[in-house]
């Protein structure tokens, strides 16, 4: 009986060099680039910042990382303005540190 290893044959005639390259082709094409948001978005982004901070609500967070959307929904934790960076704790209590710059949505 004939057993077909599908693309697993082809891959020890590659040379390792090859097959990392491939590897890389693949994972660029899932990126995508990052959003631009106007002047007007980040004010509609601070507002929500500082309303849900006064109120202690979480947020839902979508930003920007190595070329890819991910979200992320926590309590904000502490603004740092100097460092431009969000500190967030998550709803299962692990701390997340987000560039402000980074974020491109908030819910």
């Amino acid at each position: 009986m004939l057993r077909d290893r599908g693309s697993i044959k082809w891959v020890s005639m590659m040379l390792p060099e090859h097959v990392e390259l491939l590897k890389e082709y693949h994972e660029s094409l899932d990126k995508v680039k990052k959003p631009v948001l106007d002047e007007q978005n980040y004010e509609e982004l601070n507002e929500m910042i500082c309303a849900a901070m006064e109120e202690n609500k979480p947020l839902q967070f979508s930003f920007y990382q190595r070329g890819k959307i991910k979200e992320l929904t926590g309590h904000i934790h502490y603004v740092d303005a100097l460092k431009q960076e969000l500190r967030i704790k998550s709803l299962s209590d692990e701390k997340h540190i987000i560039q402000l710059d980074d974020i491109v949505g908030i819910k």
